[in-house]
């Protein structure tokens, strides 16, 4: 066999780029992921950096490679969509949070975690809206519109806390734990809830429109979770009345991926929010459907959904990283060094104030209420708590990344200076964020809580008052009227006095009488909801 001549190399390479046009940046992102995972696993022990810190680094120095190797003509393997992350890549990441969620602890502080991740991301969008349009006129930032300005309020209240739920132990801190991660889940339901809100919103003519921003947004929140609702039951049905796994563990396990997608894309094409109906689907399967497949199912549901979470958000950050080194977006902005670095500051001074406006505050009436509630001190949020709390919402991630480009571009690309500049400015927010406030994480968790102190740490998911048995009726037709009135008077002063804990006592009680014989579930006391 004769050699190839060397002269058509080049020839043969450009036939196999042009031929699989598609198939060689795919290539090369997943060598990349690939790569990713594998530096990963060497720096596993002892790591100061979590997954996404590393997967930033990871993308910038390919980044790097790639402008060396196309002389400064791009960074990128792929061209990134909003469309390409709202539809792959954030249904996974949403899910697999819902259906990993300790329920338990999530419903035992359901009314704290909604005080921060629904009213407090008002107040963060209040004082970054305010702030930027405020402070990027003087910066020399013009031509942003009022619905802009709104969206970038939006944009940077929707968090990360990913870098502070790798430091955080759940059994350890089972309170704070919940606290964070819970938020975060809301935080970034409702920054997205919100951010489709302001689209529909005209601001030339927003006066007496608040009441109807509220109205959109509460319509968009109940009826996305009710379809998540619906489908998470619906599949617990099929799977209880079918018994799929008598012939086949597999289509246990597609059925409720594809449910669960099914979800999803409905609630998009319904114009609902697809992230929070993903997530109350992943609640409802992991607390109905997840008992009626076999125990081989249940083991690899959830691999499957961990690892299909794990993926996408390295494939995100790893574009981040990438993204950063963009240069014609940089060309693009017209602004001087000292007005960029202005306008950085400004955003991140915003992210502290706006995150430190809602958490101290709320976490003061969340332990007055919780204290009035349960007479028990173990029950309220310390100060040191309340610092990691504040500090765990600080870091900026994918929902940032994918809004931004939602508004600021059209299927990822841009040619309108204002529009690079903001979409420069999210990626330097994004990285400094990460970068910075995710490598401090761990020195601070560790001062504020050391291993001892934590050891030590309240299980509130035991506190509050004492409950009669499960067991017993609403009402009883065989006791007397006094009997019954009775008994309606003591659940009425419960629920005033202890809401939370009246109404998980009652939805368990209604969750073992009806919903458990019809979609099935854990029994008795193995319940976690």
């Amino acid at each position: 066999m004769g050699m190839v001549p060397v002269n058509l190399i080049p020839e043969v390479l450009r036939n196999l780029v042009h031929e699989h046009a598609l198939v060689v940046p795919i290539s090369l992102f997943v060598a990349v992921l690939c790569l990713c995972l594998v530096v990963g696993h060497l720096l596993e022990e002892n790591r100061w950096i979590n997954e996404s810190i590393l997967a930033i680094i990871v993308g910038f120095i390919a980044g790097i490679i790639l402008l060396l190797v196309t002389k400064g003509k791009s960074s990128h393997i792929l061209t990134f969509n909003e469309e390409l992350f709202f539809i792959y890549l954030l249904p996974p990441i949403i899910f697999n949070a819902g259906f990993q969620v300790k329920k338990k602890q999530f419903f035992h502080n359901f009314l704290t975690i909604m005080l921060f991740g629904v009213i407090g991301v008002f107040i963060s969008v209040s004082i970054i809206t305010c702030g930027s349009w405020w402070l990027f006129p003087k910066l020399k930032l013009l031509g942003l519109s009022g619905q802009d300005y709104l969206a970038i309020g939006t944009i940077f209240s929707s968090t990360d806390t990913v870098c502070t739920l790798q430091v955080l132990h759940q059994d350890e801190t089972p309170l704070l734990y919940s606290l964070v991660f819970g938020e975060g889940v809301v935080n970034d339901a409702t920054s997205v809830v919100l951010f489709n809100a302001v689209q529909k919103l005209d601001v030339s003519r927003l006066s007496g429109k608040t009441f109807s921003v509220i109205g959109e947004f509460l319509y968009l929140f109940i009826t996305s979770t009710g379809l998540g609702v619906i489908t998470g039951l619906l599949t617990a049905y099929i799977l209880k009345a079918l018994s799929f796994g008598r012939h086949s563990s597999v289509r246990e396990i597609s059925l409720m991926i594809l449910m669960a997608y099914l979800s999803y894309m409905l609630a998009e094409l319904f114009d609902l929010s697809g992230i929070l109906t993903v997530f109350f689907c992943g609640i409802l399967m992991s607390h109905y459907a997840w008992y009626n497949v076999t125990e081989t199912s249940r083991i690899t549901t959830r691999h499957v959904f961990a690892t299909m979470s794990f993926i996408a958000e390295t494939f995100i950050f790893l574009y981040v990283g990438m993204d950063a080194l963009d240069i014609e977006k940089w060309k693009m902005t017209q602004l001087s060094y000292g007005n960029l670095m202005g306008i950085y500051s400004s955003l991140i001074l915003l992210i502290l104030l706006g995150r430190a406006a809602f958490v101290f505050p709320l976490s003061a009436l969340a332990n007055y209420t919780n204290t009035r509630a349960t007479s028990d001190q173990a029950s309220s949020i310390t100060f040191k708590h309340q610092i990691i709390i504040w500090w765990a919402g600080l870091m900026r991630g994918a929902v940032s990344i994918a809004l931004a480009f939602k508004q600021f571009t059209f299927s990822g690309v841009t040619t309108d200076p204002v529009n690079a500049t903001m979409i420069t400015n999210t990626i330097i927010v994004v990285l400094f964020s990460t970068l910075v406030f995710g490598f401090l994480t761990k020195p601070l968790i560790r001062y504020l809580l050391p291993h001892s102190a934590t050891r030590k740490s309240i299980s509130h998911s035991e506190s509050g008052p004492p409950f009669d048995d499960l067991n017993l009726p609403f009402l009883s037709l065989e006791e007397s009227a006094a009997t019954n009135i009775s008994r309606a008077k003591a659940s009425l002063s419960m629920l005033i006095e202890s809401p939370v804990f009246t109404i998980h006592r009652y939805w368990r009680r209604f969750d073992d009488a009806y919903m458990r014989p019809i979609f099935g579930g854990p029994h008795g006391n193995q319940s976690q909801c």
